[in-house]
This record gives structure tokens, sequence and C-alpha cells, in this order.
């Protein structure tokens, strides 16, 4: 059980913080080839962009990876991966209607919307209208109670701010309190607040940490680094988003619904199981004013995009990269759970996933009612991807069995099917 409003990721095992499970990817070094794979970037920094060997997409394989198992505690998916010269897309049926998914089927992408909004702000740091080292207290006093330090605005979009997690300290909803809440919606204002000072009679959340020491997932920042995007511009963040990034890439699958709840069609239908064990369509739902809908081609599109500097300047580019470092200019270590190996791999919003023969992958999950998504790459886009399911459960940590797969017939088709 979840609190509902609680941050759609959970920290999970290295390989498994992009859906993936180790043990399985761990695997892929003894198959036949794995050896090609060359390292495409490293840790820190810029790192290396040398092109990577990836063998050839394997349509076959790729469809078999995503076909719905019963221990996949899923109800369909759709998918894309993509080399150079090479786009595959697939879809299943979907279990519960017994029609084919669309390919092109939209879906809410949960906190993938984190690398949009990471975006935004590393745009307006360029513009000089954001100071990255500059204060959440500087720019919105009396935000923040006076039990927090100075936490900056860097520390916001990479983990490291020390914040508690959204609704800290609330007690879990069970699955049928989480459907029939579905629907709520709360802005900017009201997550932080009553987070932050809840008058529910629940103890106040204090900080996790100091500021910069440590790295650990955090979805408040992010509801703060929104409300200093719109006081910022004077805009909402759908609006600063739409202009950005959606309008300029032309993205025209992609929304920021605020309030409105209804799904553009065709879309992946998003179910979560109640407390009787019946399958709920949950696709229409509410949530805040960062929530996004799009489709693998349009995600694909916005990562590709980014990873090539399309979207930012040099420096701000970096800071996408750039996992941060104590005073020594080692990882500060990462808490709060076991993913990152115990040490930092955030950057802005982004997150590295290293395969076993050191390759980088980097993109993020997502998760809302009923959807675990994901979006993944090599900075030299050798091979990148993005994936939709329809998850059944209300555990968003947990790791989703499709990405393995997917991973696999990427890496090792030939051992993949079936």
């Amino acid at each position: 059980m979840i609190p509902r409003g609680a941050p759609h990721e959970a920290v999970r095992p290295p390989c498994a913080a992009l859906g993936l499970a180790c043990s399985a990817v761990v695997g892929i070094t003894a198959v036949s080839g794995a050896q090609a794979f060359a390292a495409s970037g490293t840790g820190t920094g810029t790192g290396s962009t040398a092109a990577t060997a990836f063998p050839p997409l394997d349509p076959a394989a790729l469809q078999a990876a995503i076909e719905t198992r019963p221990s996949d505690n899923a109800s369909g998916a759709v998918a894309l991966v993509a080399e150079p010269g090479q786009v595959w897309k697939g879809s299943t049926v979907d279990s519960q209607t017994g029609r084919k998914i669309p390919e092109n089927a939209h879906f809410h992408v949960g906190s993938i919307s984190k690398v949009f909004e990471t975006a935004v702000i590393l745009q307006l740091a360029a513009e000089g209208r954001i100071d990255l080292d500059q204060t959440v207290q500087h720019y919105m006093p009396g935000l923040l109670p006076d039990t927090f330090d100075p936490i900056t605005v860097r520390q916001l979009v990479n983990y490291t701010s020390g914040l508690p997690n959204v609704d800290e300290g609330k007690p879990p909803a069970s699955a049928d309190e989480t459907i029939a809440d579905r629907y709520d919606y709360r802005t900017f204002d009201q997550i932080i607040q009553q987070t932050l000072r809840p008058d529910d009679r629940r103890p106040a959340p204090g900080p996790h940490f100091t500021p910069g020491t440590e790295q650990e997932y955090n979805s408040l920042g992010f509801r703060i680094a929104g409300k200093l995007i719109e006081q910022t511009t004077g805009n909402s963040f759908k609006d600063e988003v739409t202009a950005r990034i959606l309008k300029p890439l032309h993205l025209n699958q992609t929304s920021v619904p605020e309030d409105d709840p209804v799904m553009p069609r065709p879309y992946l239908h998003g179910y979560m199981t109640d407390d009787s064990g019946r399958a709920v369509d949950t696709s229409e739902q509410g949530g805040d004013p960062s929530n996004m809908i799009s489709t693998t081609a349009d995600l694909d599109h916005f990562l590709t995009a980014l990873l090539q500097g399309r979207l930012l300047p040099a420096a701000q580019q970096n800071e996408l990269f750039t996992l941060p470092e104590d005073t020594e200019g080692k990882l500060v270590p990462f808490v709060g759970g076991t993913a990152c190996n115990k040490v930092a791999c955030f950057g802005a919003g982004l997150m590295s996933t290293p395969l076993p023969n050191g390759t980088l992958l980097w993109g993020k999950t997502g998760h809302d009612d009923g959807y675990a998504n994901g979006m993944f790459a090599t900075r030299d886009l050798s091979v990148h991807a993005v994936y939709s399911t329809s998850n059944l459960g209300l555990d968003f940590g947990a790791p989703t069995p499709l990405a393995n797969r997917l991973l696999t017939a990427v890496l090792a088709p030939a051992t993949s099917h079936g």
C-alpha cells in the first residue's frame, strides 16, 4: 500500500532503477557477443560519447519480450526501440478487453515528467533567470519551515535536497481508497504545504540530511521546482513545458492535462487491482500540475533531442550527466534505499544505469495509477527505448519484468526468444 499522493517512484537496486531485474541483466555478460559492447560514458562529467556497437534489432525477440506473462501483474504494453537506421514499435493485447493495443497509444508518464521539468529549470538557468546555486529560501521566503537548511535549486533537481517525500508520514491507503481517490487533484502549493505543514495531527516531517551531502530519490523537490518555474515566469507549468519543449519539438501527442482527466485516444488502459482482486480501469485520473500524457514515439523524440543537446546549451546540458560529489571529489552516498549501489547515480533529472559491460544507460522511469513506464538510451543514442505497461499493482517500487526482457532482447536477441 502507498499513501495517496506519494511519490510515483521508489528506490530500487541498480539495474532495477530503470525497471530492470539486476540478476537477469548481469547474466547477459555470459552471452556470446556481449563483449563487443563498448563503454558509452563515464559516471560523472561529460564522459565519452564514442559509438557503441549493439546487435541489429530483432523484431521477433522484441515482440516476445513485451508479451504479457502471468507473473508480470500487468494487462498489456506498448514499446519502441531504436538503433541508428532501425526503429521497432510493438504492442500487446489488452488482457482485460481482448483487443490489440494501438502502437501509438497514449499513457500517463508518471515521474518521467521530472525530466521535462528539469529541462525547463536548466533553460531558465541558461537565460539567467534562475541561479542553480541560489537557494529556495531566497526565491521563495517562508516556503520551507525554519528547520530546513538552505537548499539550492540544483539540489532540488539532482536529488540531494534532503527534503522529506510527498505526504511523508501519511497513513498508507488501501487499494480501494487509492482507486476511489484517483481523480483527486492538488496544486504545487497544496502538495508542499500539506507535506511540510500537515493539518491532520501527524508530525511535520523534517530534513533527511544536510543538503548536498547525500542523494535520495525525492518528489517533493520537483513540486517545489515546479512552483519556482511558475513564479519565475508568471506562467503555468503547462504553458512553459508546452512553449519550451512540446511545440519546438512538435510533440503533438504529448500533453499536460492539469485537472482534466479525459484521456486522448487511442490510449493504453491503466488498471489497478482493488481489494477484492478485480481490475479497475484507472486511465482517467487527477494528480498535480506536472502530470503528463505521452506516447512512446513522442518520449523517444524528446529523449533523443535532449541527449543531442537540442534543448540546452553545453553548460546546462552537462548538468544532466554530472553526479553530485563531496568536497573530496567522491560521489556522495545514495541513501534511503538500495538504488544506485549506495553511491549517487542521478544527475539533474536523469539517472545513470550501468550495464555489466560498462555501458551506461541514461533515462528515467515513471509510475502513475495503473501505469509503469521507462525511457532510456546510451548517450550516443546507439540504442534508445521507451515502454509503458498497464500495471495492475500498487507497488510502484517493484521492478517491471517487461523492462528486463526488453533490454535482454536488445543486448542478446538470440537468447531472448520463447
